[in-house]
């Protein structure tokens, strides 16, 4: 097989569709500490079963109606809406939280709220108070992501999904891939490109006929994310379903920066996850090494130090993430119309000064737990290596070496960062 062939052959579409969410089932969050309670409650549950989740690619469907009902969904909402309207340092905390429990099941609802943020920044008035309604009823947002590799699709902005006018109205057609929440989306916004040659984005929704959603997802790690295909066969769209996605590259904003930040808090949970079971294991089952003179684990002084330096980068990728997050904060209090192309750079670079410490703090933890914990942790039935596996398929999401270019090029050349979902 060559490289540029599907490595799944597989076309193991699922028959499940996500189920409509009762909202009166669904809690209304009312601020901060309401949403970071409700992460902890969810934690609790999520983390039960983590291990034999990824061991069996059991997928989280009762998970993420919880989820649902908990009233997390909407807490990006704005007050005018209905919604908590939280901060970006609370909604970085929820992220953090929930995948240090199940670093997978944690990262599924990522393109739920990046795609709110494009609702919030170039959605119409009514639009908004639509979609917004939905998302306070419980209803989930997924993504088609970008397209597989090919001469059309050089990179993962380009592509061949068509949005077209026809005499029965508007259509849209495309092959996805990288469909983060997809499946168990009741909604599935997709890039395409207009008649005009625009990108949009069309707020599909799942039940819409000619959607097919394929769980063909076979990477090593974030194994039950469910981030395989999505097809759209000459599917009908509505035109008020229809965004203007082309207008946020014209205009300075925060949705960049904003989908990029929950990319390193996701990072940062692998890390936390990471440590903590490395933590447990030295203390629980780890025997000294002979020539330590040592009768524990935890008092081996090589041990001790490395923890200690697992520790500093933890804490330390944690300490620029909520700067990061802080930063999005001030600009976002900032007057209507006056956010310019320097403040979105600003957001840029500090969201890539924490992604390049979280990358580099979830793969040292995840590795290192091994070293430290030794050969007896790399048995089956713990499956620790679940945690490197996340970290390693999670981290290529957006290569780390681009965020310290584009850092470099900021600080020494004040060359502005591009504007899109992943800067």
């Amino acid at each position: 097989m060559s490289v540029t062939e599907n490595a799944t052959t597989g076309s193991d579409t699922s028959t499940r569709r996500p189920e409509p969410i009762d909202p009166s089932r669904v809690a209304r969050l009312r601020g901060d500490q309401e949403a970071i309670d409700a992460a902890h409650r969810l934690a609790e549950r999520f983390s039960r079963d983590a291990a034999e989740r990824d061991r069996s690619r059991r997928l989280p469907w009762d998970e993420l109606a919880l989820w649902s009902e908990s009233g997390l969904g909407a807490i990006t909402v704005p007050r005018e809406h209905g919604g908590a309207d939280v901060s970006f340092v609370t909604l970085v905390e929820t992220f953090v939280i929930l995948c240090a429990a199940d670093a997978a099941l944690g990262q599924i609802p990522q393109n739920h709220y990046g795609v709110l943020r494009v609702l919030r920044e170039a959605g119409s008035a009514a639009q908004q108070r639509r979609l917004f309604g939905e998302v306070l009823a419980g209803v989930r947002l997924g993504n088609a992501g970008p397209e597989r590799k090919s001469p059309q699709a050089s990179t993962i902005l380009h592509g061949t999904t068509r949005l077209r006018r026809t005499p029965s109205g508007l259509r849209l057609s495309g092959r996805r891939f990288y469909s983060t929440g997809a499946l168990f989306a009741h909604r599935i916004p997709a890039r395409a490109l207009d008649d005009d040659g625009r990108a949009v984005q069309v707020w599909v929704p799942h039940e819409a006929p000619g959607v097919r959603v394929i769980d063909d997802w076979r990477a090593i790690g974030q194994r039950i994310t469910a981030s395989g295909s999505v097809h759209f066969d000459d599917v009908p769209v509505d035109a008020d379903d229809v965004l203007p996605l082309w207008q946020l590259a014209d205009r300075p904003g925060l949705y960049g920066p904003a989908s990029q930040l929950l990319q390193a808090a996701i990072d940062q949970g692998i890390a936390q996850a990471a440590i903590e079971d490395t933590l447990r294991f030295v203390r629980e089952r780890a025997r000294p090494w002979m020539d330590s003179n040592v009768a524990r684990a935890v008092d081996d002084p090589y041990i001790i130090a490395d923890v200690g330096r697992l520790t500093v980068g933890l804490h330390a990728a944690h300490a620029v993430l909520i700067e990061a997050a802080e930063a999005l904060d001030q600009l976002h209090r900032l007057p209507a119309g006056t956010l310019d192309a320097e403040h979105s750079a600003r957001a840029s670079v500090a969201v890539a000064e924490a992604k390049v410490l979280t990358t580099r703090a979830a793969l040292d933890a995840s590795e290192k737990l091994f070293e430290l914990a030794g050969s007896a942790a790399t048995r089956a039935p713990f499956n620790l290596d679940r945690h490197w596996r996340n970290a390693r398929t999670h981290t290529l999401h957006d290569p780390v070496r681009w965020k310290t270019h584009l850092l470099g090029n900021y600080r020494l050349n004040h060359v502005l960062p591009a504007r899109h979902s992943w800067n």
